[in-house]
């Protein structure tokens, strides 16, 4: 009986204490905590998603509350009532707005309250009620899908420029590919132009060097003659040194200069260095020259067949002041080279290239010897 007496007692102190605990958590969810609460009443005019009871209620993004009650509107369905129960002081205000917030990643809701301004009226902590703005109720589903549809209303209106944007941007790429080495010719020479063109890493750079062992005029002819930057292909219009451009064979070596731009200037020291100093010039279609020198390089490569060779081939005009053609010739060199690779070629290409400057010269000189002064030429003047 001892027993049994004891295991009586500890079972009704055991649902004594189940009992306390269950009433304290609904006293605590009813009466909205520990502390003396004021209660009101919330209107929302829509769905209230995410919002239950025990929910958070925060006034300026302070935690003053929780939600002790939820209930839809037995007149107007669309309605919702929610009470709330805050602490006593917050200063909940006939214009105090109202709306609903999101916590964190989980989408859970709380009612927000803020504003109120100082001189308006408190309300009586008795239950009084709290209108929701109309707004207030939208969940953040019913915000993206909003401006999803916005989204797609825009597109829709703007379908026939977007396509049409997308094509000319397409066409855009392609003619950049298709130009990718002109392109790195353009960077190249802007580099060079602003001075920051520097030596790469893993690159060789060659030049191109004017016949030095020349036979001197003793007397220069009469006029200046302007020897303009020579035309050329895409494949030799280029800083990179070009082996075989049948083949777009390339080496890892690079001209010091575009080739068109660098021939110009060494074509202009080879007359230098054959005493023509007073008579020469580099010039452009523009230069008041007596006399142009238009040249356009036609073959500048390594070639393997027959034999392995540099080649060179420039066609020449010389124009008057008055833009007639004096006379015009086809120069061309072949050196034979032993190996192909960029020294070697380097060497054999200036070879090639010193050889055709020096009857080049030769041949101006004496079309322009043969002439009448430039004063007293006449345009009926046949050429030679």
């Amino acid at each position: 009986m001892e027993i049994r007496a004891r295991y009586l007692t500890i079972g009704v102190f055991t649902l004594a204490v189940i009992a306390a605990g269950f009433l304290f958590v609904y006293w605590l969810y009813n009466s909205g905590g520990l502390g003396r609460r004021d209660s009101y009443q919330v209107i929302f005019k829509g769905p209230v998603s995410g919002l239950f009871v025990g929910s958070p209620v925060t006034f300026n993004g302070l935690h003053v509350g929780e939600v002790t009650g939820l209930e839809l509107s037995p007149d107007q369905p669309q309605q919702v009532f929610a009470k709330i129960g805050v602490q006593t002081g917050t200063p909940v205000k006939t214009d105090t707005n109202v709306g609903l917030d999101f916590q964190g990643l989980t989408g859970a809701s709380s009612i927000a309250l803020s504003g109120g301004s100082a001189n308006s009226h408190a309300l009586s902590m008795d239950g009084s009620t709290l209108i929701a703005g109309a707004d207030a109720s939208q969940s953040m589903t019913q915000a993206a899908r909003t401006a999803l549809l916005k989204l797609d209303g825009v597109l829709n209106d703007n379908a026939d420029p977007l396509k049409s944007t997308i094509g000319n941007l397409n066409s855009f790429t392609t003619a950049l590919a298709r130009n990718s080495d002109r392109v790195d010719s353009i960077l190249a020479g802007l580099e060079r132009m602003t001075g920051g063109a520097g030596k790469k890493a893993g690159v060789t750079v060659v030049d191109l060097s004017p016949p030095r062992q020349l036979s001197l005029f003793a007397k220069p002819p009469a006029g200046q003659i302007a020897v303009l930057e020579p035309t050329a292909l895409g494949t030799l219009d280029t800083n990179k040194l070009v082996l075989d451009p049948s083949a777009a064979e390339t080496s890892a070596a690079e001209w010091s200069d575009a080739l068109p731009k660098l021939m110009q200037a060494r074509l202009v020291q080879s007359f230098e260095n054959a005493g023509l100093v007073g008579s020469v010039m580099r010039g452009d279609s523009n230069s008041a020259a007596d006399y142009q020198l238009q040249t356009d390089l036609r073959v500048f490569r390594v070639a393997g067949e027959p034999s392995l060779a540099a080649e060179f081939e420039l066609s020449a005009k010389l124009v008057n002041s008055k833009g007639r053609i004096l006379a015009g010739r086809i120069f061309k060199s072949q050196v034979p080279l032993m190996a192909k690779d960029a020294k070697v070629a380097e060497a054999g290409l200036n070879d090639a290239f010193g050889k055709a400057a020096q009857e080049l010269i030769g041949w101006t000189i004496g079309v322009v010897a043969a002439l009448p002064p430039p004063k007293a030429e006449d345009a009926s003047t046949p050429a030679p």
